[in-house]
């Protein structure tokens, strides 16, 4: 199976603007279905999908499991800590038993950096990256693009700057492919110890005082500080990361123009964002968990081969 985006989806930076747009556009019409009272269409019926998340995932896992099934595809849910993968079965091993049982497509998220698409080079289905590693994590990337034009209408020449923990996130990295590919300026600021060494190579502008980055920019995406992923060094300690990058509302209104406040969550509250900014009015926050389910119903249609057009039938529960 393949639609208009191929057999996978692995990331954004191999993806055209027509391409992201076809996937943006797609999901409009599904996020009104969570609006309605019978929050079902049969799009998928007879199809199953497996989940197979080698990290620990909540937000993800359920939104994913949540557009299946209101797609109405039947959903498996692999707990990795308590299958024959913990017991020394590989990624090919797990994802052909389960092909075996003549699945139509896996969601994976993987520690290791490419592992979707080593998966997806060796099994028929179809394979979604749900995030690999520091590598890429696209329908993160896709919500975050819907909000934001959602908010801001046309993305070309909007600048928007990805604050944080930028070296273990590959969330940033599908934002800057992605955003550079709908014509929009990206900026990156945070200490240099959580910067990529070739970070500007990315043609993004590097600030390294949140100050000028709330001057530069129309949107901040402020990223968690991942510290389960680092080592002693990276910074001095939360309160100081808080006091130098944090942002707060104090130095929003410094900002020569209102600016969009994202973030992919989970949240480390008083660290990387004040809990008055992410509940605050410039805050759009639950608006990305909403559009993540709408994206992702939007990537299982068109890769079971939806027709873009067809989409707003799926709305109103055509077969």
């Amino acid at each position: 199976m393949g639609g208009s985006l191929g057999k996978d989806l692995l990331g954004l930076a191999t993806l055209s603007a027509e391409q992201i747009n076809l996937i943006l556009d797609t999901a409009v019409p599904f996020r009104e279905i969570s609006e309605r009272q019978i929050k079902k269409v049969p799009t998928l019926r007879g199809m199953t999908i497996v989940n197979l998340f080698f990290e620990p995932s909540t937000r993800t896992r359920i939104s994913f499991e949540f557009a299946e099934k209101r797609l109405s595809a039947d959903t498996v849910n692999v707990a990795i800590a308590n299958s024959s993968v913990s017991k020394g079965e590989t990624l090919v091993d797990t994802a052909r038993n389960l092909e075996a049982m003549k699945i139509d497509m896996v969601v994976v998220r993987h520690p290791a950096s490419g592992a979707a698409r080593f998966l997806a080079e060796r099994i028929e289905s179809n394979v979604i990256n749900a995030g690999d590693g520091m590598h890429e994590h696209p329908t993160q990337g896709l919500l975050d693009m819907l909000t934001l034009r959602d908010r801001l209408g046309n993305l070309r020449g909007r600048r928007i700057c990805i604050v944080g923990d930028v070296l273990h996130s590959r969330v940033a990295r599908s934002n800057i492919w992605g955003l550079h590919k709908l014509g929009a300026e990206v900026g990156v600021c945070g200490p240099r110890s959580l910067l990529p060494n070739a970070i500007a190579e990315m043609g993004v502008t590097v600030f390294d005082r949140i100050e000028d980055a709330i001057q530069w920019a129309d949107a901040l995406n402020i990223l968690r500080l991942q510290l389960e992923r680092m080592q002693a060094g990276y910074i001095p300690s939360l309160r100081e990361y808080n006091r130098v990058f944090g942002v707060s509302r104090a130095r929003l209104e410094a900002a020569p123009r209102d600016l969009l406040i994202l973030h992919p969550g989970p949240m480390n509250r008083g660290v990387e964002i004040d809990s008055d900014v992410a509940d605050g009015p410039h805050s759009v926050i639950l608006d990305q968990v909403t559009n993540g389910l709408a994206v992702r119903m939007a990537v299982l249609y068109l890769l079971a081969g939806g027709r873009p057009e067809l989409a707003e039938a799926a709305k109103k529960g055509a077969p």
